[in-house]
């Protein structure tokens, strides 16, 4: 019997009560599930918590639904709208592009350009064959010619490319020349490798076309009787520039468009300028041809732009800069940013939902481990309604959506001091590549994945889950903790995301008297980082319930919130590097990395910034004499001795996993208090990579005074304030013993304040006189 595995996704993270969202389910070994509509409340099953604890809801969709095995289009292309068959040559052919290979070696077939039916074996490609070379072939139903390249392909070095056929004499000619300069290829001009080839076959027959077939660049047209079309033979590498003429092109014409001249237009069928289109806010997904017929193309699964093309000269390093560099359209063939999969239910929510996080339950067979699925999604209220607002990072949540750090990472080991403890939804997230992975893995050539998506399975934002590599809940499950505080505690709250944010901006947070953060708010793009700044400094009062917050800046398109870019850059904490000239969003425009790096550490808005992290272990927090103030004496009430926190669901303390620590040097505002500090780290954390000019002995947790956690609070404009926790542990010490402990009541403490109207207590100012306290 087929083991049942049940996954899906919504069409929306965020909703409100009385709306439509769309489920999309793939089932195996099972045609029927049990869904029900649940509340989550907490997600962390640590025996020194409340455990798992969910709501269920009735709803007009609970009950059973027909599901069905549903398959995803795995790897980026180009399709080319080309209704009028333009591309269906059957008489004389060239093709020509120039590309950047990034795995020859990959013992599949790979397309480059192709009018190729890969069940029928009717039309043309240019493309990579399974040993390494170049191949142009062409068939015609039930035979297929083929030429190939003599000299095998460099990896990561620029080519040109061409393929011609001339039907009247049969002969067919494959081209390659290195188009390599000092800066944008892997090998220079001191190796002395020849890249070149140029080969002579005469072909049997002419191409027969079939009517349906599209014109594909990085793949090939493909048919399955159980999914239908699809795309196969997809490519790893970069396509810049490619042209298709309607008759057979001479050497000298080749080598013209080599050396960078516009392809002449006698013959030109179509020439995709792969410059066209930049903008100083980033570039689509369209590819412009600007030949006779307009046959424009556009990608699928979200190929790269903004990537450095064959004549990049290393002086400008951003498309911005100089457009006619940036022609490379990089693809992979694991690249997956939308399942696609059909919709199996429409789902209309009550419309007396109360704000929080919800999912639909799916369960079939046995209903548990991967015959259990969790669909989630967060509901704000109509109106809002709450006097404290939780966000919840779900930008974190697809940075980190189905990473396969336990499995790829050399380093995850070491780093976290502990082998993985890997689960069987772990090993069905790493194994299928339909699931699409996390920017901190990278495509099979070896670039880092720079965009994510949550019209996928996300496996690891389910309610139960730990993360492999380090044993404890992370991300969603982890946030979790601050919602069931919030509702043990009977606070009148809604819940936010971070698309909510980055949509609306100010508005979405300002009926708050007291906004929350997640435990792990680390991607946050230039709208959401404007609008936290604007509610504090309008007199919000702010909680950075976390640690490693604000740190990479990251982009999405106003009509694609569902897809986020960030690219990873010379600083950070960094599972990959971009590379050289590819550090600029094409989303926005706007440069990656580091908010630091581009003028705004943490510091400046919320008082600390990443220090460093570490795993196995975590610790308390020490009062600090800051502390015992009487402008700030009150958030200490009902709290005996110096220690916090050495309890907690995630290594035993409140200051663990990752570090932030107050840093005037950055900004941290000059009469910020430091009220605790944690210290004592063990050597397994490491200071940020960041902040090291020179690695010398001395940057662990043992030895480095830095490597700490710092509680700490300071008072903003117009009645506004900040708490930062430094930690992204700290959340998950709030519901040890019951919630009742020290983190909990400091942060009870906060929040009664902070939900007050007027004053805070210990201003400097008592009244209307303002008299000096």
């Amino acid at each position: 019997m087929a083991q049942i595995k049940i996954f899906g996704y919504a069409n929306k993270i965020s909703t409100k009560p009385g709306e439509t969202i769309d489920v999309h389910v793939s089932a195996d070994g099972v045609t029927e599930a049990d869904a029900k509509l649940v509340r989550l409340i907490h997600g962390d099953e640590h025996p020194d918590g409340p455990g798992f604890m969910e709501e269920e809801v009735d709803c007009e969709a609970d009950g059973p639904w027909a599901v069905h095995k549903q398959y995803t289009q795995v790897g980026s292309y180009l399709k080319v709208a080309d209704p009028d068959a333009r591309l269906a040559l059957d008489g004389p052919i060239t093709l020509f592009a120039f590309v950047y290979v990034g795995l020859p070696e990959a013992g599949l077939r790979q397309c480059l350009l192709s009018r190729w039916n890969n069940v029928e074996n009717y039309g043309y490609s240019l493309g990579i064959n399974q040993r390494g070379h170049f191949e142009f072939w062409l068939g015609q139903g039930s035979e297929v010619d083929y030429i190939q390249a003599e000299a095998p392909i460099i990896a990561k070095i620029w080519y040109f490319v061409a393929a011609t056929y001339d039907p009247t004499t049969g002969r067919a000619t494959i081209h390659q020349e290195s188009v390599a300069n000092r800066y944008n290829s892997l090998l220079g001009r001191v190796c002395p490798i020849d890249y070149r080839s140029h080969v002579a076959e005469t072909f049997r027959f002419k191409p027969k076309h079939l009517a349906d077939t599209p014109f594909l660049m990085a793949g090939s047209w493909d048919f399955h009787d159980t999914r239908g079309h699809f795309v196969s033979e997809t490519y790893c590498g970069k396509i810049d520039r490619p042209g298709v003429y309607n008759r057979a092109l001479s050497r000298d014409e080749l080598d013209a468009i080599k050396s960078g001249k516009p392809p002449r237009p006698d013959g030109l069928v179509a020439y995709w300028d792969t410059t066209a289109g930049y903008t100083d806010t980033g570039i689509g997904d369209d590819v412009i041809d600007v030949g006779p017929y307009g046959l424009h193309a556009r990608g699928h699964n979200r190929p790269v732009r903004g990537q450095t093309g064959w004549n990049w000269s290393g002086r400008n390093d951003c498309f911005r800069l100089a457009p006619q560099e940036y022609g490379g359209v990089e693809f992979h063939y694991d690249q997956v940013v939308d399942s696609n999969w059909e919709r199996t239910r429409s789902v209309k929510l009550p419309d007396t939902l109360r704000s929080g996080c919800y999912a639909i339950r799916l369960r079939a067979g046995p209903g548990v481990g991967l015959a259990e699925e969790y669909v989630v999604f967060f509901v704000r209220p109509k109106v809002p309604k709450g006097k404290v607002a939780l966000i919840f990072p779900t930008a974190s949540y697809l940075a980190y959506a189905n990473e396969h750090l336990s499995f790829d990472a050399e380093i995850i080991q070491p780093m976290t001091g502990q082998p993985p403890i890997v689960s069987e939804i772990d090993v069905e997230m790493y194994k299928n590549w339909e699931f699409g992975m996390s920017t901190y893995d990278s495509w099979a050539d070896g670039n880092g994945v720079c965009f994510s998506s949550y019209r996928r399975p996300i496996l690891n934002m389910r309610p139960k889950h730990r993360m492999s590599s380090m044993g404890v809940t992370w991300a969603f499950p982890a946030d979790l903790s601050i919602l069931a505080w919030l509702e043990h505690r009977g606070y009148d709250y809604d819940v936010l995301t971070d698309e909510d944010v980055h949509i609306e901006g100010l508005a979405s947070l300002k009926p708050y008297a007291c906004v929350l953060t997640g435990t792990h708010p680390e991607y946050y793009s230039e709208e959401m980082l404007d609008a936290t700044e604007d509610y504090i400094e309008g007199g919000g009062r702010f909680i950075y319930t976390g640690g490693n917050g604000f740190y990479w800046n990251i982009a999405f398109r106003p009509e694609e919130p569902w897809i986020m870019e960030v690219r990873k850059l010379d600083s950070g904490m960094r599972a990959w590097q971009a590379r050289p000239g590819e550090h600029y969003l094409a989303t926005t425009g706007q440069k990656s990395g580091l908010w630091k790096n581009l003028g705004r550490p943490p510091q400046k808005t919320v008082g600390v910034g990443f220090i460093g992290e570490g795993f196995e272990t975590s610790r308390p927090y020490r009062r600090m004499p800051d502390s015992y103030h009487r402008q700030v004496s009150w958030i200490m009430e009902g709290i005996e001795g110096e220690i916090i926190g050495d309890f907690g669901l995630a290594y035993g303390g409140a200051a663990g996993l990752e570090l932030d620590r107050y840093d005037l040097r950055y900004g941290t505002p000059p009469h910020a208090r430091i009220l605790a500090s944690s210290g004592g780290h063990s050597d397994n954390y490491m200071l940020s990579i960041e902040e090291i000019l020179y690695p010398y002995p001395g940057l662990a947790g043992s030895q480095d005074y830095r490597l700490r956690a710092d509680l700490v609070y300071f008072t903003a404009p117009n009645d506004g304030a900040v708490f930062s926790t430094g930690s992204i542990a700290f959340a998950q010490a709030l519901p040890v013993n019951g919630f009742d402990n020290n983190v909990s009541k400091l942060l009870g403490n906060l929040v009664d304040a902070f939900i007050k109207p007027g004053r805070l207590p210990g201003s400097l100012w008592v009244n209307e006189e303002k008299q000096w306290k």
